[in-house]
């Protein structure tokens, strides 16, 4: 895995979120907490921009459907239902960086 640069430390405020392109994917970012987290942006149930829904604490709605989404975990609240995919963030030297796939 190797991790790209995204943004800065400070672009993302707690409470925040902000679209990345990284290799042709939209990856949404989000800071909960001081925490800055990373999911595809695309909602698993019909494509829709994850970035674009509204943030609650670590829940994000999707704005097509209203589906919602742990974005700690990319798990909707409750057992089973859809999974947006996580990417892992790493920040380092006031810079935040998500993980894809080694090129191989």
């Amino acid at each position: 895995m190797r991790f790209v640069r995204v943004a800065a430390e400070g672009e993302i405020p707690v409470g925040g979120r902000r679209m990345a392109f990284i290799d042709g994917n939209v990856i949404a970012l989000f800071n909960v907490g001081g925490t800055v987290y990373a999911l595809d942006d695309s909602c698993p149930h019909a494509g829709s921009s994850l970035a674009a829904g509204v943030l609650d604490g670590p829940l994000v709605t999707c704005r097509a459907h209203g589906l919602r989404f742990d974005v700690r975990t990319g798990r909707m609240p409750g057992a089973g239902g859809l999974c947006a995919k996580v990417k892992a963030v790493e920040v380092a030297d006031g810079e935040v960086r998500v993980g894809v796939e080694a090129d191989a």
